[in-house]
């Protein structure tokens, strides 16, 4: 059997294999903490961590009483990754990554508490985007966030602190943190250094304005930060500079990957996909591979802040349905990876490929037997589910695009409104989906943009209007 991608093992090791019903009930036990020593310093985390420690290489002394929970928990994913034809070494190279063991551990955690469930229900989200601040220097037409200046009510440093502590203590695995325009906040560098301390995954969604200067983002990089992702709106200045509001800011976007790319930091060209670049795929791509950016990740139009003012410029569904069969065609015969965030796209590549591949939201894997298992997994739209997002001033929301207020991390623990909050509860169960989504064969690995939905008709679980499926209805 060939070896597979580590994650594609892992997460199926994890689902198919520790789903065992006496499996899970060892699962609830090591997910208690317990006081160890890892590499000589002292910890206070879960079995599950210290077995994940413990299979990267690290020294791990812990009490007797301990020893036969991690034992026990290292063998099974030893024995899980054989059984799967996965490369040990390669995996425990991954695992090394402490985000990824947070992610791991999330995920391990997720299945002891509920199950296997499809989608996966998790105790805490992979990501959560943090709108770091209102402050902006531009003007986008397309703001989801009506950025510009600062709100009167954003979280003051030590606010911030305490939410990173909150944050790692729900089991966060990465943190992506945009705006408007985060780095131009003094208290920018302060959270990422404090973030990337606790092992979380940082990553930051800019216009690039800052880090057109590579010394600051050398700075950014030292401090923690890990993953960088660019706002392009076309491949030609000119047009970019008037959605953007400002001229030159397409010479410094672009400034700004470049220097990520020379700096070897992982880095991305964000695009969001209107009536005004659908023609530009192509020169945007090529624009994407000349500089050499890793990936590219085309955003969904969601009218919602400064966008409501300009719906016109979403796609209809018959557009958005041709361009994503366009991009499945160009991920398959270009160097750099891409996304598209429309949960429709996993069922488009499925379709196309005759069910051997699938694209999950911001995901992609080929096919074998544990494609199908993978893509419920992830799931389509995740918000609510493996993401949520947190507004400058506390309010947690689903995510940046549905701004609705589920509660204020000033008054309510981050984790307590993940586990608790009725909507995000429904959002987690695809049978709460209005039709056609609802009864759609294509729910688990799809399940609409519950952004568009909200956007449309001021509804989380509402169709999402922006796909074919639900056009045809209506016409039927």
């Amino acid at each position: 059997m060939s070896s597979r991608s580590s994650v594609d093992v892992v997460i199926a090791l994890i689902r198919l294999f520790l789903g065992n019903r006496l499996v899970r009930s060892l699962l609830r036990y090591a997910t208690n903490s317990t006081i160890c020593y890892v590499d000589g310093a002292a910890e206070k985390r879960s079995y599950m961590h210290y077995a994940l420690s413990r299979y990267i290489g690290s020294k791990v002394l812990c009490p007797i009483t301990s020893r036969f929970t991690i034992d026990f928990m290292y063998m099974l994913i030893d024995v899980g990754i054989k059984i799967l034809g996965g490369n040990r070494r390669e995996i425990a190279e991954m695992l090394s990554d402490p985000a990824v063991r947070r992610g791991v551990e999330c995920v391990m955690k997720g299945i002891a508490e509920y199950g296997v469930t499809i989608p996966q229900i998790l105790p805490a989200p992979f990501l959560v985007v943090w709108n770091f601040t209102n402050i902006c220097n531009l003007q986008c037409i397309h703001c989801y966030q009506k950025a510009g200046r600062n709100m009167e009510d954003e979280l003051t440093l030590s606010e911030k602190l305490a939410l990173v502590d909150h944050l790692d203590k729900a089991g966060v695995a990465a943190v992506a943190l945009s705006g408007g325009e985060p780095t131009l906040h003094p208290d920018y560098l302060t959270i990422v250094k404090a973030l990337a301390q606790k092992g979380i995954y940082v990553a930051v969604a800019t216009n690039g304005w800052r880090y057109a200067d590579i010394d600051e983002l050398k700075k950014a990089a030292e401090a923690g930060l890990r993953y960088v992702e660019v706002s392009i709106d076309s491949a030609y200045q000119s047009k970019h500079d008037r959605f953007r509001g400002l001229e030159g800011s397409w010479n410094r976007a672009i400034k700004a990957l470049e220097n990520a790319v020379k700096l070897g930091i992982n880095s991305a060209m964000a695009v969001t996909i209107t009536k005004l670049n659908i023609n530009e795929v192509d020169e945007i791509l090529d624009l994407a591979q000349n500089i050499g950016v890793n990936r590219v990740i085309f955003f969904n139009y969601i009218p919602v802040g400064r966008g409501k003012e300009v719906p016109n410029l979403d796609l209809d569904p018959i557009e958005r349905e041709n361009f994503m069969k366009k991009i499945y065609r160009e991920m398959k015969k270009r160097k750099n990876e891409i996304y598209i965030t429309a949960p429709q796209y996993a069922r488009v590549v499925l379709q196309i490929s005759g069910g051997k591949e699938i694209a999950p939201t911001h995901y992609a894997i080929r096919g074998d037997i544990v494609t199908k298992p993978l893509a419920e997994f992830i799931g389509g739209c995740g918000a609510g589910r493996i993401y949520a997002a947190i507004q400058p001033n506390g309010d947690v929301s689903p995510c940046v695009f549905t701004p609705i207020a589920l509660g204020n991390i000033r008054y309510i623990s981050f984790e307590r409104i993940w586990k608790t909050n009725k909507l995000l509860k429904m959002l987690r169960n695809r049978e709460n989906l209005g039709l056609p989504c609802r009864i759609c064969s294509y729910r688990c690995i799809c399940g609409g943009c519950r952004a568009r939905a909200y956007a449309y008709f001021g509804d989380p679980l509402a169709p999402d209007p922006g796909c074919i499926n639900t056009l045809y209805t209506r016409i039927i």
